[in-house]
């Protein structure tokens, strides 16, 4: 697919050079994050920053804004030598930075987070608020956000905090905006007007680098690419120059010729899981669920889909016992036998394993070793008279690190220091070791490269192709429809239908998705009745 908003390289050429960073080298113990990295950034541009994760990408954005030293190269700003210290000093200089996990304080203002650390003060030292407001307001309606400056943080949706993150890069006179992932929780229309600011951005001369891990997105956004790979620069080329396949070909450094599994029919066991006339009541921030009725057999893979708050991540989250039984009613029926779960723990005795949306605030101890990441689900069968059995517990957890083929220095590295794709690995390997019949799989394969996502389709399909009954909710709808046998469509907590993997399609999805329309309001989408 070639690039939809590329310009011709001459065009791009006669562009002043706003960033240069030459000779980029990142060294951590037993680690080479970066070596002799060079990236050139002109003004009004998309520059695509892309690599597989580990590649070095997010390393090279956190030297660029002072997070990280170099231990070698040059950063040039304007024809400048600088070398930030630290994220105030790089904004001072004029670089700003979109992390993928904001940096934000929910518990505090729009206002007070736009300022934060920068707060306008009076003369005597007493923080000048109707200022902060009317300054706020008025740089947030430069990205089309018309907020009450007084309303909290943690009542905003996730777009709406990624624009605040914009207008702050904007009233700082930003030369180079990076963004890191910033479309990972957003809807489609959130992320067409995400694309339309950012456009804007550029077209006012703006430096603009983009990661992103999702290559629609990249062929249509952006003007340059540049590829890392294992910390090194592979090339830099117009964006029109890349195909899909050669842009998967130069990151991974071979080419995926089948990057979804083989298409083929699912082998139907017994009914594993059925869910009738499930009710969950709203919780903060949570969306409410009316009459669900589904099921999954042995050797299927069901998805879930839906536009962003139509219920799925609820749905997964009711079905593992996340939902206290006070707030939910209906029939869970896990082999024929009716279950009622007090806690995920016992979902996890029932034979379910659940891979959670958000890995590092849901699923992984960032801070312990793999190992111990591997065997917090299933600890139990190495504890005898109450002490862990070591031996056994290491060679579970090296037999798991063998089956997922999770990439590790050794198995007491901290997870929080592997790449994206190899923390998802390390969630699937805990519930390996439990050797569920039941997975839940919610957002599988979001902010990992495409190198880990075609490892990640390949085991979801061995996991049908063993028995197991897969529930999997995403986003991505050509994932849903290379993977999934049946698909059931969301809209407002209901199912809105359900569609064959020969009658499923991108429109036919959507216009499920939508089917309760996007004028009604949310009591008007709960009282409408399911087909």
């Amino acid at each position: 697919m070639p690039a939809l908003s590329s310009e011709p390289e001459a065009v791009v050429a006669e562009r002043p050079i706003r960033l240069s960073a030459r000779g980029i080298g990142k060294r951590f113990p037993g680690v080479v994050a970066l070596d002799k990295v060079d990236l050139t950034l002109r003004g009004g541009e998309v520059h695509a920053l892309m690599g597989e994760n580990g590649a070095g990408k997010t390393t090279l954005l956190k030297i660029l804004t002072g997070i990280y030293t170099c231990d070698d190269g040059v950063i040039e700003l304007d024809g400048r030598t600088v070398r930030p210290r630290d994220p105030r000093d790089a904004q001072r200089l004029g670089i700003s930075i979109i992390h993928q996990e904001l940096n934000q304080v929910p518990e505090l203002s729009v206002h007070e987070n736009f300022f934060l650390g920068r707060e306008r003060r009076h003369a005597l030292g007493w923080l000048d608020r109707p200022a902060m407001r009317e300054e706020a307001r008025r740089w947030l309606a430069q990205v089309g956000l018309a907020l009450d400056p007084d309303r909290l943080l943690r009542g905003l949706r996730v777009a709406e905090r990624q624009l605040l993150e914009i207008a702050k890069a904007i009233s700082i006179d930003a030369k180079v905006l990076l963004m890191d992932e910033p479309t990972t929780a957003l809807s489609g229309d959130e992320v067409r007007q995400m694309f339309r600011i950012t456009r804007g951005l550029r077209d006012r001369g703006m430096a603009i680098v983009y990661i992103s891990h999702r290559m629609d997105e990249v062929f249509e956004i952006a003007d340059r690419v540049t590829v890392l790979r294992d910390g090194r620069l592979v090339d830099t080329r117009p964006a029109g120059d890349y195909t899909r396949d050669s842009l998967i070909t130069q990151m991974v450094g071979r080419p995926l010729p089948e990057f979804f599994p083989p298409d083929t029919p699912a082998t139907r066991g017994a009914e594993l899981i059925r869910v009738s006339g499930l009710n969950v009541a709203p919780r903060a921030g949570k969306q409410r669920l009316t009459d669900i009725h589904l099921h999954v057999s042995a050797g299927e893979v069901v998805g879930l889909a839906g536009l962003l708050g139509a219920g799925r991540t609820e749905l997964l989250e009711a079905i593992f016992g996340v939902c206290p039984p006070s707030m939910w009613n209906g029939d869970i029926v896990i082999e024929g036998e009716r279950k009622v779960f007090r806690s995920p723990r016992d979902a996890i005795a029932a034979g379910l394993g659940f891979v959670a949306e958000d890995r590092k605030g849901q699923s992984l101890a960032l801070g312990r070793p793999v190992g111990e990441n591997v065997t917090l689900a299933g600890l139990a069968r190495f504890v005898s008279g109450g002490l862990i059995r070591l031996r056994d517990e290491a060679q579970g957890i090296d037999a798991a690190v063998r089956a997922l083929r999770i990439r590790t220095p050794t198995t007491a590295t901290p997870v929080g220091l592997l790449s994206g794709g190899n923390q998802q690995k390390v969630v699937f390997a805990r519930h390996w070791l439990t050797q569920p019949r039941i997975f839940l799989l919610d957002e599988p394969t979001q902010g990992i490269d495409v190198g880990a996502k075609a490892e990640i389709y390949a085991l979801v399909r061995e996991l049908a192709g063993n028995g197991a009954a897969v529930l999997l909710a995403s986003s991505d709808m050509p994932e849903l429809l290379a993977l999934c046998d049946r698909i059931l469509v969301m809209c407002a907590g209901r199912v809105a239908g359900e569609l064959s993997r020969a009658d499923a399609s991108q429109e036919r999805i959507l216009d499920l998705a939508t089917r309760f329309g996007h004028g009604a309001t949310q009591d008007d989408r709960q009282k409408a009745t399911t087909p």
